[in-house]
């Protein structure tokens, strides 16, 4: 069975970075500070899921 948590985390970042590419945001915006903490969910989450 597919990881939805996984899945809905993955599908977050990948439509906050689309529309980071698109304006151009700097790294010090609140899109950019998200990606970075859903990233860490998501490492953390794998880590968990295979050990």
């Amino acid at each position: 069975m597919a990881d939805r948590y996984l899945k809905a985390l993955e599908s977050e970042r990948k439509s906050l970075w689309a529309t980071c590419r698109l304006k151009g945001l700097a790294k010090d915006t609140l899109e950019r500070q998200r990606i970075a903490v859903l990233d860490e969910d998501i490492a953390a989450h794998k880590a968990k899921k295979s050990g």
